[in-house]
């Protein structure tokens, strides 16, 4: 059975894309400070269903020193075929008002920590000659949005790492790519109000927000055989927002 990481995989978008590998007969190692109620009963389903496996892994991927030990003590569970970098925060604020602290902590997690479990993941993929790298960007990587200038430059920066990582690691095997959600129901966005997301809904080509499941389907796929040709590459699922 494969071996994936999912990092800020106990809650939202990380335990629906644990779940979504699990089903499909991965192994999930999801990475998380804490684990939830909510990857509990994800685990038990997964279990009792017998498709794959979701194992839980506590670490704080912000201390950034400590995750070459995190990737060894997760190897012992199964070799490493896949990574989906998904751990982040949505700090929002406008930078001249943004503390330094606050712009710190943002980009240390969400740039210099999926980096770092990148490198020493991809050295464990090298031995195998295959593997697969998913990174989360976001689709105000390319278009904007008020008071997430430095949240879109840490999904900039996710995005300019993909492409030049696939070509570092293509003659190894090992593909690189990244999935850009538009906004979508969870934790992340839970301080838009009614008109926000109206008017989200309203500009999206489907007049819909994309959903957890839309996200989890396109990084099954990236994991898949299916996409072994593709690397390098942004898949954006977003409803149509950015059409």
């Amino acid at each position: 059975m494969r071996s994936v990481i999912v990092t800020g995989g106990s809650r939202g978008l990380g335990l629906g894309i644990a779940e979504k590998l699990a089903d499909e007969g991965f192994q999930v190692i999801a990475i998380a400070r804490k684990v939830s109620e909510a990857f509990e009963l994800a685990k038990a389903r997964i279990d009792a269903k017998g498709t794959g496996r979701l194992e839980f892994h506590a670490a704080d991927l912000s201390e950034i020193e400590s995750i070459p030990a995190t990737i060894k003590a997760v190897r012992k569970l199964g070799k490493i075929y896949g990574l989906v970098n998904n751990a982040g925060i949505g700090t929002s604020g406008i930078l001249t008002t943004m503390g330094d602290q606050a712009i710190e902590q943002l980009l240390r997690l969400n740039i210099h920590s999926p980096i770092a479990v990148t490198k020493y993941a991809a050295r464990a993929m090298m031995t195998e000659g295959e593997g697969r790298i998913v990174s989360m960007s976001s689709i105000v990587a390319s278009t904007g949005y008020v008071g997430l200038s430095v949240y879109s430059a840490s999904k900039s920066a996710l995005t300019g790492f993909t492409k030049s990582l696939a070509r570092e690691l293509g003659a190894l095997g090992i593909t690189v790519n990244a999935v850009a959600p538009g906004f979508v129901a969870t934790e992340m966005t839970h301080g838009l109000d009614d008109k926000a997301t109206a008017q989200i809904k309203r500009r999206s080509a489907l007049h819909r927000m994309a959903e957890v499941d839309d996200i989890a389907e396109a990084v099954s796929f990236l994991l898949s055989e299916k996409a072994r040709n593709i690397t390098g590459t942004v898949i954006t699922v977003d409803a149509g927002n950015t059409a």
